[in-house]
């Protein structure tokens, strides 16, 4: 029981900073303004991660690589604890947990991406209809934009309605039952049997 709620902590604060480092990573790939108060939230609450980091691995090509870094590194030290707390055996030096914690890394922040998009197009789409000039919404726009837009181009709106949201919204859900939650269980069982 104290392993559950140890597990739970460590997964929630977790993958808050790694949120939170991914937030960053996205608003400035999508040229999001940083002068909104979420923005300004995002990067004072990573700074003292992101800013010494900075100073060890530069930006490449214009990307904030060090916040990636940072989110991915936390990602792979998140799963090496619930591993250590999880009651089966495993050896740490077995190359098949080494390659399942990477693996497991790295599905991590496809899953937290995959999160930062489904709640930004779900607020964008309830404060289109409730707050349309709500100053988060210029945010919310930058970050969907590059994924509604392919899908606007496919579905025309049906009585001045955006279908795109939605669209979005469902295919989000697929990749997770069909796709992320699979390859979970499936790296899981590789870690802990080798198979």
């Amino acid at each position: 029981m104290l392993n559950d709620a140890l597990s739970f902590l460590i997964r929630n604060i977790a993958s808050f900073f790694i949120l939170n480092l991914l937030l960053r990573f996205y608003l400035q790939v999508a040229r999001a303004p940083f002068g909104h108060p979420l923005a300004q939230f995002t990067v004072k609450l990573t700074n003292f991660m992101v800013l010494p980091a900075r100073r060890l691995l530069p930006s490449v090509g214009g990307y904030d690589t060090a916040s990636m870094l940072l989110a991915g590194v936390g990602a792979l030290l998140m799963h090496l604890l619930l591993l250590a707390l999880s009651p089966y055996p495993f050896s740490l030096f077995s190359p098949a947990v080494g390659l399942g914690l990477v693996m497991l890394a790295m599905l991590e922040l496809i899953r937290l991406t995959l999160y930062l998009v489904f709640g930004a197009v779900l607020v964008q789409a309830i404060l289109s209809w409730v707050s349309p000039y709500n100053p988060l919404a210029p945010v919310l726009e930058a970050v969907t934009r590059p994924l509604l837009n392919p899908i606007r181009r496919l579905i025309p709106t049906v009585g001045g309605i955006d279908l795109s949201p939605l669209v979005l919204l469902l295919l989000l859900q697929m990749i997770f039952i069909f796709a992320v939650t699979p390859v979970e269980q499936r790296l899981w069982q590789f870690m802990l049997t080798g198979q």
